[in-house]
């Protein structure tokens, strides 16, 4: 079996657990070259609007202001000074000549190791086209070979560079190239690259190193030309030279201020990337008040999870009465900062355009819904409906709001209170499941004669304070509640609702059980808030369980080390579902089917540039499964389905969709016990099918399942969806464990019931501590 290199990830490095793939671009830049790199810079971000990866900048001598000019360009900017001495051993070239010098620095993109996918770009460039088949090559050394020299050498301006190529055995062999003086040394200055490569590179269209040369005689510049590139001694920036007009007209065309740059980017079509139009809208706002710029920018932090952010820059400008849009988002930013009642005026004022009045009404009712009213959240949602019959949110509020609270049974002194996340009705599955799951590991009882629920997105307040304490203990979890933007709020920063004051308020014990770290791969917290809250929260707790032990070192790493101790390891209980669930018997027989789920929220934090690449493999994937059984799509939540239509759409491939959204918990648990192997995305399928003894492979986008896979000590039961070879992986390890599928379930047995032991250990103390 091929090795996963999963096994080799510290434990909680969220990129080499992930694989997800870190791109950066980066150009060598000295004080003469400087225009042209601060016109690079903006056409690249006027041409390809939303792609804003780290840019590494090599240099050696710029001046502190210069390098204040390209910040102000671009918002993830990486400074790294190169050592020109390095190259003094190297026999060709006079060491004052800028192409010389040049020529020795590029190579020092070559030592770049923070990165898996580096993109050259000389600072003579100007980006005229879509990027976006650059940011998709996954392997090799990728350049366009030279116009007039041939098909065997590259033109080294631009380049696509993959991880192997950024490597210390990859540097020996040009630094003894370079020593040995055996290249040549031309005007191209790519001499020793050549030589080491010897023609063995990724050709790369013309129209992605297009050199002006090409268009000699004041030739049009062709309409797909992606980069211009300014060869020659004669740059735009410097007069330019004769015969080139039209060339340097589409150079000039990006020359501009920084306020022009800022205004020309924020009103650029298509989608733009949040982090831009923080970097650009931020000081275009501060100088000229733009309303709707400033709109923009509170959403992409919202969108970011910046919610302070996005109600300072919207509070800082005067927004008519009239304008909707602006206040609904400022609405929905006070909303997820616990500003409640500013945040309904807001709403209440973008209610009176047509065109933002549903999703106005949609925010209405949660903040009624967060606060308890049932009865004004439905009056909210009614009115979304009535000015938007399609208006999914306003359905949504809608149907949470009518439900009907089963009626409690029995007596608060022997109920528990159980804060969770209760999902609606068709809803995520694997949430939908969770609190019964977790009831389970208390007792056989899970229903309301034994539980109080608490909502953990309702505001806990007074009323709420004093039915905790009524009862015997408070119960939280599980599930990964530790994460940002789900239902967002200022008093907690995850996802419970609870004011400090009011946690410390709590005189019952308190039991966190089972809850996860959720972050994804590049998503942060509000750390100061979470760390505040998290702090009082383990202090006020009698037991503090965590699902995983990748959390576990997440959360230590926020606390002081004498509470350190108290944070212990609690799998989640639907590992353990055999065990719980009275009466469980293992399928006698099992469906020949083969369950596939994939997840697409956050798909920018799942896939980066890699989605394409992903369902092209998942399609090869389910062609060479189906010989092992009928591959099918299990939904956990609607989105869901999104892998069986663009299957179909870009690959003509059909597979059958099970809406498990749409099942009750005994129904998932009993199609995940009798399929042969699941391949799921979402946490939950895996932790559901794996506790109901069915064979998992992860497909890992998020760290929590490997570090879930670490635990039960079988990393190579998950892949990578960036795995380089995805489809080949999935397929030799489906085989793996379906050749000897009893031996494989036996395994999954004895896996569970290492976790079980510690479910038990756990059990005897709650006992004790809770009194049952």
């Amino acid at each position: 079996m091929t090795t996963n290199t999963l096994t080799a990830a510290p434990v909680t490095d969220a990129h080499a657990l992930t694989g997800k793939r870190r791109i950066a671009f980066a150009s060598y830049v000295d004080e003469n070259y400087l225009p042209g790199f601060l016109t690079l810079l903006r056409s690249l971000a006027l041409s390809n609007p939303g792609v804003c990866e780290d840019f590494v900048v090599l240099y050696d001598d710029l001046r502190p202001g210069s390098i204040a000019r390209i910040r102000a360009l671009h918002p993830r900017i990486v400074l790294k000074r190169v050592d020109d001495t390095h190259y003094d051993a190297y026999k060709k070239g006079d060491q004052d000549n800028y192409l010389v010098r040049k020529a020795y620095f590029i190579l020092d993109v070559f030592r770049i190791r923070e990165y898996d996918t580096v993109i050259t770009l000389d600072t003579d460039m100007v980006v005229l086209g879509d990027l976006r088949e650059l940011l998709e090559l996954r392997e090799g050394l990728a350049a366009v070979p030279q116009f007039f020299y041939g098909q065997h050498k590259l033109n080294s301006g631009l380049l696509v560079i993959q991880r192997e190529y950024l490597s210390d055995e990859f540097c020996a062999r040009l630094d003894q190239c370079g020593r040995s003086g055996d290249y040549e040394l031309d005007k191209h200055d790519q001499g020793i690259l050549n030589a080491v490569l010897d023609g063995d590179f990724i050709r790369l269209d013309p129209r992605y190193n297009f050199v002006k040369r090409r268009l000699s005689g004041d030739l049009p510049v062709p309409d797909d030309t992606a980069i211009l590139h300014f060869t020659g001694r004669h740059k735009p920036w410097q007069g330019g030279e004769a015969g080139y007009s039209q060339a340097e007209d589409k150079w000039r065309e990006y020359e501009l201020t920084d306020a022009e740059f800022q205004a020309a980017y924020l009103e650029s079509a298509g989608g733009l990337h949040h982090d831009l139009v923080v970097h650009l809208g931020t000081p275009h706002v501060k100088r000229t008040g733009d309303v709707e710029v400033a709109r923009k920018v509170a959403a992409a932090h919202i969108a970011n999870g910046g919610y302070q952010d996005a109600v300072d820059i919207l509070s800082g400008v005067r927004i008519p009465l009239d304008e909707a849009w602006p206040h609904e988002v400022l609405g929905h930013a006070l909303m997820s900062v616990s500003r409640y009642e500013e945040a309904r005026a807001r709403l209440l004022l973008a209610t009176a355009a047509p065109n933002r009045a549903a999703t106005a009404y949609a925010r209405l009712a949660q903040l009624a819904w967060v606060h308890g009213d049932n009865t004004e959240a439905l009056r909210y949602a009614t009115a979304g409906l009535t000015v938007d019959p399609t208006h999914r949110p306003s359905r949504l509020w809608a149907q949470r709001a009518a439900a009907v609270p089963s009626q409690e049974r029995g007596s608060a002194d022997d109920q528990l209170a159980h804060v969770a996340f209760y999902m609606d009705r068709q809803g995520n599955a694997g949430d939908k499941l969770l609190p019964e799951t977790v009831r389970l590991a208390f007792g056989p009882d899970t229903t309301s004669r034994r539980w109080h629920s608490v909502h953990a997105h309702r505001l806990f307040d007074e009323a709420a304070l004093e039915r905790v304490n009524a009862r015997r203990g408070l119960v939280i979890g599980g599930g990964g509640l530790f994460i940002p933007d789900t239902m967002p709020n200022g008093n907690s920063a995850w996802q419970w609702n609870v004011p400090d004051a009011l946690l410390n308020r709590i005189d019952v014990p308190i039991a966190v059980f089972a809850v996860g770290f959720n972050a994804f791969d590049g998503q942060s917290y509000r750390a100061h808030r979470f760390r505040e809250s998290l702090l009082q929260l383990v202090e006020r707790s009698a037991f503090f369980g965590l699902r995983n032990h990748g959390s576990i070192e997440k959360v230590r790493a926020m606390l002081p080390s004498h509470l350190h101790d108290k944070v212990r390891f609690q799998p989640c209980p639907t590992t353990v579902m055999r065990q719980l669930v009275a009466g469980w018997q293992d399928p006698a027989e099992r469906d020949d089917t083969i369950l596939i789920n994939a997840a697409y929220d956050r798909a920018g934090l799942r896939f980066g540039h890699d989605y394409a690449y992903f369902l092209a493999q998942m399609a090869q994937a389910v062609r060479d499964l189906a010989a092992l059984g009928e591959v099918k799509c299990v939904a956990h939540s609607l989105d869901d389905e999104k892998i069986a239509f663009d299957l179909r759409r870009e690959h003509g491939i059909s597979m059958p969709v099970i809406p498990m959204y749409d099942f009750e918990n005994d129904e998932i648990r009993d199609l995940y016990a009798r399929t042969k192997l699941v391949i799921g995305m979402r946490g939950h399928a895996g932790m559901i099918p794996f506790g109901v003894g069915t064979p998992i492979i992860s497909l890992i986008s998020h760290p929590k399942m490997a570090y879930f896979l670490r635990d039960i000590e079988r990393p190579e039961w998950g892949v990578s969806v960036h795995d380089r070879h995805l489809a080949a992986h999935l397929v030799e390890r489906a085989k793996d464990l379906l050749a000897d599928h009893a031996k494989t379930v036996a395994d999954v047995h004895g896996r569970q019931q290492e976790l079980w032991k510690v479910t038990e250990a756990n059990a005897a103390d709650l006992r004790v501590i809770l009194g049952s």
